[in-house]
């Protein structure tokens, strides 16, 4: 992985990516951007149990790279619309992973930072950690970000928070949605490992399930009997597949499944 991005894989199949910009806020180049949509490709090929986001020192992500905004400001429009489509490839990439996702906000989060932390499944963030929405200030709009952020925080504090640019506290990032946890200084990584460990227990075909269920009943499906039925097929399929069997095997024999690790990697079949 690229100096950029710092990524790290445990034995039992937790990765790490970490934004490694620290000297800006560990906000977007055209670089990290490519850097996130490799490693995002390789935790979906490698079969990654569960991955944690996070930045290095002391803010999560401040968004675009002001040099980089100056660039793509000299360049022409069609340059700039395969831009911003790299970058919200690489955001669709983030929200469809198979497998749960957890942002780890250690600091402040602006703009497409904002982005990363829609396009997780948890999140969560240090008290002190602030947010914002900041584009219209620049003359700007958050556009390949919306599709995660309106249905993370919804129509009403989207219409707020995109129009007036201002800053949130952590407070309030947690009560319209944005993330999941706040926790105070010290906790961020115990948090985190707890949630992974709720993680872990469950069976990585039906958390893959899971996302794509919910991506189902969400979307513009208005057709009830076609949304019956395909829920119906999704139940229908993970009940008689090797890891439903293995999992009700593993409940009436009290024990754990085997895809439940340990701490050192390896299933433990006596829960």
């Amino acid at each position: 992985m690229t100096e950029i991005l710092k990524s790290t894989i445990d034995e039992r199949g937790v990765a790490t990516l970490t934004l490694n910009r620290p000297e800006v806020h560990n906000a977007f180049n055209a670089e990290l951007v490519g850097a996130l949509q490799e490693a995002f490709e390789q935790v979906a090929d490698e079969g990654v149990r569960v991955l944690i986001l996070s930045g290095e020192g002391h803010s999560f992500s401040a968004g675009a790279d002001l040099n980089w905004m100056r660039d793509m400001a000299a360049a022409s429009e069609s340059e700039n619309r395969a831009d911003a489509r790299r970058l919200a490839t690489m955001l669709r990439r983030l929200d469809q992973l198979p497998c749960p996702t957890i942002a780890r906000v250690n600091g402040h989060a602006f703009g497409g930072g904002v982005g990363l932390i829609a396009c997780c499944d948890l999140a969560v963030a240090l008290e002190h950690a602030r947010f914002g929405l900041t584009e219209v200030r620049l003359g700007l709009v958050p556009a390949t970000i919306s599709p995660f952020v309106v249905p993370r925080i919804g129509i009403n504090h989207s219409r707020r928070y995109m129009l007036t640019g201002e800053r949130m506290d952590a407070a309030a990032a947690q009560r319209i949605g944005l993330v999941t946890d706040i926790v105070p200084p010290g906790q961020l990584d115990g948090h985190v490992s707890d949630l992974v460990d709720l993680l872990l227990a469950g069976g990585p075909n039906a958390q893959a399930g899971v996302k794509s269920l919910i991506r189902l009943v969400s979307s513009s499906v208005d057709d009830a009997e076609e949304l019956d039925r395909r829920t119906s097929e999704t139940i229908a399929a993970l009940r008689v597949s090797r890891e439903g069997q293995e999992g009700l095997s593993a409940f009436l024999e009290k024990r754990r499944p085997a895809w439940a690790v340990t701490e050192k990697g390896t299933a433990d079949e006596h829960g």
